[in-house]
Formats: C-alpha cells, sequence, structure tokens
C-alpha cells in the first residue's frame, strides 16, 4: 500500500469524504451538537473548542507507528456544509481495522451513513486491509443496518456492552 494511501480523498455518489483537517471542527461542532447522536455512545457533544483539541491529536496521528489513524468528514456534494465523519484505525501491519461513522441528526434517514460506510470498507480493502471491524451498541439498529451495508456481519462477540461486527477476507 503507497504510504498516506488511506488518508487520501476519496468520494461516492453523492459525497466527498475528505481528510479530517481542524479546521472543520467548528462546522463539525454544529453538526454533531444533538445530544440525540449520544444516546448509544454516552456522553455529551463536544464543544467547538473541544473539538479542534481532539482534532489536533487525530489529524497529528497515532502515538504508535503501528497504528494509524484515519479521519474523514463527509461534505454532500450540492452543498458547502459538512454531514458527518468516517474513521478507520489500522493496525497489525495494516490488516485489521476498526470503522465507524457518525451522521448529524438532520443529515440522517439518506443513506448517507451507508454509502459513506461502504466507500470506506472498498477503500480498506483496495488498501489491503483484510479484516474490518466495527462495534454497534445492540440497540441501535439505524447502525446496524449500516454495518450490515457496508458488508459487515454481527459476530457472537461483545466489547464493552457492544456486538462485535466483522468482515473478514480469507486468504
Amino acid at each position: 500500500m503507497p504510504p498516506g494511501f488511506l488518508a487520501r480523498p476519496f468520494a461516492t455518489a453523492r459525497l466527498d469524504v475528505l481528510p479530517l483537517r481542524v479546521a472543520h471542527a467548528d462546522r463539525m461542532a454544529a453538526v454533531l451538537g444533538d445530544p440525540a447522536l449520544h444516546a448509544f455512545i454516552g456522553g455529551t457533544p463536544d464543544t467547538a473548542e473541544e473539538l479542534r483539541a481532539r482534532y489536533e491529536r487525530l489529524v497529528a496521528g497515532s502515538p504508535d507507528p503501528a497504528v494509524s489513524w484515519c479521519n474523514w468528514v463527509l461534505r454532500p456534494r450540492d452543498t458547502e456544509l459538512l454531514a458527518g465523519t468516517v474513521q478507520a484505525t489500522v493496525t497489525e501491519g495494516g490488516g485489521h481495522a476498526e470503522i465507524a461513522w457518525v451522521v448529524g441528526t438532520a443529515w440522517q434517514g439518506r443513506g448517507l451513513a451507508s454509502e459513506a460506510a461502504t466507500a470506506l470498507v472498498a477503500r480498506l480493502r483496495e488498501g489491503g486491509v483484510r479484516t474490518i471491524v466495527a462495534h454497534i451498541h445492540p440497540g441501535h439498529h439505524a447502525s446496524a443496518a449500516v454495518a450490515r451495508s457496508a458488508g459487515l456481519s454481527a459476530t457472537a462477540r461483545r466489547q464493552d456492552g457492544e456486538v462485535r461486527w466483522q468482515l473478514t477476507d480469507t486468504p
């Protein structure tokens, strides 16, 4: 896999998927500001300042050279607004990725999360990632549908009360 391959922008039919920048924090704070987004993960929305500090850490990259943090924002092509994020933490020499997604409340119900997650999985597989995992709260049916549409299947494994969804290429 070429250096930086996974961090490059990519696109779907309706989205530009752009590498995360610290400058996205103010706009993303508005997108992610609905407390309802935390119903399954707990906590409260970050302020723009808190999100900026978090994005600074993410953009700087993992302190572990064996771990790659890949983060993107979602921008629907018909607007300059941002709609959400997708992320992947890639480990095991590039062979394993843990993924996640979030789409702001105003953008939900349009299939954007499924479109972005499916494209993310394709991007990871193109980059040589063989095992892709997501952890989803058992009551979060919308997120389970996103994982299913991206090709992941629920497993019997649980981590911190969440269901492990997985896609593994066999050799």
